[in-house]
């Protein structure tokens, strides 16, 4: 979400001075490759590019692809195939070993449903969506491009209603199961391709204390694109001055916390104000919440949190198996994190892991593949 948020501003900063622009987004990937589908790339006439489409070798030549694009005013899809043992012959380095498939959209943005539109859309609020994007393998084929945005029943779209119909299934699919897919689908005899991608939004991060201790860690997340809120019962702590990068920052007492609060399923927790009565109220009004936070860390040894626990089922509050398992402390990945830097290094990657169902380990140890890949093509013709 923060490439996206970044596309969005630098494409409102184009439009203010007048330029045009085309949006390159990776829509299909096989074999390995840097980026996956769904990463994008703003390029503006005057060759400014904002978010990456790989690791630095595919946007000088992506560069020429996007003000191609923009001059004749149509979509193109690009395919870079780097398969073969030298990848030169195609005036580029990939080093990655696979096809990618990149679609270039000048953006049009007085039609309605253009893709920065959509983008826009599918950020306004913190809520699931799921974006359609659809191409052709095929060369001078139709290239339809982002067409459609659902989110909660509500739907835009420019697709013609006998696909959008063919689409809304595997949509309502993708966002029932929190899953990316691919499809392809039959539209007047063309077989079309369909990047059905499912889109949550950032994750947000709540901190309980202002300390000096906190700052690298609102650094971390506002580079990350998170939502930060920092939390303090001292006003001379907890203030924007402090945290200019926090997108909230409250003065309230641990029982005022929640109410200020919308928090959703990527709503996170971390426990840090070196103040244990201000930190153990909020833990008890956090295992007393109707919402499951899915993490919940806490700044200190294993005994502070086990002593925590201990007041809590004095007080007749028995946290279940589910909300034990969010509990986090010490906090942290174990990564011999001393200082305040490091240690927030290891808060945030630990928080990404959990969020991605990762288990924060080396890389070199896992068989699988890096990224999670979107379900495999199936047929609607």
């Amino acid at each position: 979400m923060k490439e996206i948020g970044d596309i969005l501003q630098s494409f409102a900063r184009a439009r203010t001075e007048g330029k045009k622009a085309a949006l390159a987004t990776v829509v299909h990937v096989e074999g390995s490759s840097y980026r996956r589908p769904g990463a994008r790339m703003l390029v503006t006439d005057d060759g400014q590019l904002t978010g990456a489409i790989s690791g630095g070798c595919l946007e000088g030549d992506a560069l020429q692809k996007a003000l191609l694009a923009i001059h004749q005013q149509q979509n193109k899809l690009v395919t870079y195939d780097t398969t073969h043992d030298d990848d030169m012959e195609f005036g580029i380095q990939l080093g990655c070993n696979g096809i990618v498939h990149i679609l270039f959209e000048p953006i049009h943005i007085d039609e309605p449903c253009n893709p920065i539109q959509l983008l826009e859309e599918a950020v306004r609020e913190r809520k699931n969506t799921v974006l359609v994007t659809l191409f052709s393998l095929l060369r001078d084929q139709q290239q339809p491009g982002t067409s459609l945005l659902y989110a909660d029943g509500n739907i835009q779209s420019r697709l013609a209603e006998s696909l959008r119909q063919q689409v809304l299934a595997d949509v309502q699919s993708a966002f029932r199961d929190k899953v990316s897919s691919f499809t392809v689908y039959d539209a007047n005899a063309q077989n079309l391709h369909g990047f059905i991608e499912f889109l949550s939004p950032a994750p947000a991060l709540v901190i309980a204390g202002a300390g000096n201790d906190v700052l690298p860690l609102v650094e971390l997340t506002s580079l990350l694109g998170w939502h930060t809120t920092i939390v303090d019962g001292r006003p001379h702590y907890a203030t924007p001055k402090r945290f200019p990068k926090a997108d909230r920052v409250l003065v309230a007492k641990p029982q005022e916390v929640l109410p200020q609060l919308s928090p959703d399923a990527q709503t996170t927790f971390v426990l840090m104000t070196h103040n244990y009565q201000y930190d153990l109220a909020l833990l008890r009004e956090l295992i007393r919440a109707t919402t499951p936070y899915p993490y919940i860390g806490l700044l200190g040894p294993r005994k502070k949190l086990d002593r925590m626990l201990d007041e809590l089922r004095q007080d007749g509050i028995h946290p279940d198996d589910h909300q034990l398992a969010a509990l986090h402390g010490p906090v942290g990945l174990n990564i011999g994190a001393e200082t305040a830097a490091e240690i927030a290094i290891s808060i945030v990657a630990e928080i990404k892991a959990m969020l991605s169902g990762r288990d924060g380990g080396p890389l070199k140890a896992n068989p699988a593949s890096i990224h999670n890949r979107p379900g495999i093509i199936s047929n609607h013709g």
